[in-house]
């Protein structure tokens, strides 16, 4: 059984299917007073929301004042969303319905689109996107054809999204064009798919996950997980390529509860297929994660201990081809571990004659003083997993930082200019006259 014809399957049984495409036009409607279009439910909206709505579509625009009268424009997705939630919205993206490719260029708008028609504000920088429709023709979430007609209408673009929540749409009016029930699940913090094509885009499981993340007071709805399930066992996720699971992967990690996007990929079998059959995540971990969250440490942070903790080869930094400073950051914190363990005997027992070199050295290992700011996220990445107290973590960066004042750059630009008068090796004169300085910190004269 495919998967769509599983998950319409999934979907029929719940009872869920509230969409229809016999809705009327929005623009035909009588704009009813409580700021709320649908066919299907009219929950009361404040005066304040209506307002927040209003302002998401500014009346008048120079440049869309530009196309025909006929033409409707709404706000719809994340920004809808986020204004009703009460959260601050940073991007609008909006639909346009019954234009032409033409008349948006003519009016002034920018075609950015490759795949289908989408356009840039030449003011606001927003994006503007001809409604749509889309069908499923491959595996992944590339194999789409898309058809931008000009009937296409705005009820038939919603129904393409994949969660409930972000298929609601805005007008200049405030009035709310919630077709799919986003506003009900808003309310009970659910996150719903809003039908069977939801399993055509394997994106869309990484998508849910991230907002799981994002929102921890919000469930997923169970037929939701069952059409993740069918969306695995199709093989749809194993035709995902690194980047686009990076892309989605980063930006879970970043929300408030990383755990809970890691969780849910891990718990409908996606983990193995988008990490070439990678170890499960320790809940240990995952624990870790949701504790760099609360102390806002980095990506690269966040990403260093998923890898490092979960007991991955080093090789598995680059399973998803991240940026240049993941990989960094991961490979310094698997080779600084395992010299360790003489500095936290340091911190610990006190300094003796050698131990100035011995931390210079751990320091010139982890290419501290040329890449402070890295070394500091380490120090930061030591700290989470509990291997260095805050006050330990502390006193190695005064360390660090004692090592760059201007006294101690002098005295080793000193030394190296005699090493080079007196043909002595430079980079030992360099090495010894750091070491100096160091020993002159109060915490090794205290020692």
């Amino acid at each position: 059984m495919s998967a769509v014809r599983q998950c319409r399957r999934i979907w029929e049984s719940t009872g869920r299917c509230r969409f229809t495409l016999r809705h009327r036009r929005i623009s035909a409607t009588p704009r009813p007073a409580d700021g709320y279009l649908s066919d299907v439910r009219k929950p009361k909206l404040s005066a304040s929301q209506i307002a927040a709505l209003a302002a998401l579509t500014p009346a008048s625009d120079p440049i869309r004042d530009r196309l025909r009268s006929t033409i409707e424009i709404y706000c719809v997705g994340g920004a809808v969303r986020d204004t009703l939630l009460g959260a601050p919205c940073s991007d609008r993206d909006y639909v346009v319905v019954g234009a032409r490719p033409q008349e948006m260029i003519d009016a002034g708008f920018t075609p950015v689109g490759s795949d289908f028609p989408v356009f840039l504000h030449p003011i606001d920088h927003n994006e503007y996107a001809l409604a749509r429709t889309e069908r499923k023709q491959g595996l992944g979430y590339k194999g789409f054809v898309f058809s931008a007609d000009v009937k296409v209408t705005l009820a038939e673009d919603l129904q393409r999204r994949d969660l409930t929540i972000n298929a609601m749409a805005a007008d200049a009016q405030g009035n709310l064009i919630d077709h799919c029930g986003g506003f009900d699940d808003l309310q009970s913090r659910t996150l719903r798919h809003i039908g069977p094509a939801f399993s055509e885009d394997p994106v869309r499981l990484l998508r849910l996950a991230r907002f799981a993340a994002r929102w921890p007071d919000f469930s997923v709805a169970p037929e939701t997980t069952a059409l993740c399930l069918a969306i695995v066992a199709a093989g749809e996720t194993k035709a995902l390529v690194p980047e686009r699971v990076w892309q989605e992967i980063s930006k879970g990690l970043m929300e408030i509860q990383p755990s809970r996007c890691l969780r849910l990929i891990q718990e409908v079998g996606a983990w193995s297929d988008l990490t070439r059959h990678a170890p499960p995540i320790l809940e240990t971990t995952l624990g870790l994660l949701d504790q760099m969250a609360a102390s806002n440490a980095t990506l690269a942070q966040r990403y260093a201990i998923l890898i490092d903790n979960s007991g991955q080869p080093l090789g598995s930094q680059d399973l998803f081809k991240v940026p240049k400073s993941c990989q960094e950051l991961t490979q310094l914190l698997a080779r600084q571990s395992q010299t360790l363990a003489p500095i936290l005997s340091l911190l610990k027992d006190g300094a003796d004659d050698s131990s100035a070199a011995t931390l210079l050295q751990w320091f010139v290992q982890g290419d501290a003083l040329r890449k402070t700011d890295r070394f500091l996220s380490l120090l930061g990445c030591f700290e989470a997993k509990g291997i260095l107290s805050q006050t330990e973590s502390a006193q190695l960066a005064a360390l660090l930082a004692f090592l760059q004042t201007d006294a101690a750059t002098a005295a080793v630009a000193q030394a190296a200019s005699q090493a080079a008068s007196s043909r002595q090796p430079i980079d030992a004169a360099v090495f010894n006259a750091r070491a100096l300085q160091l020993s002159l910190h109060p915490f090794f004269q205290q020692s």
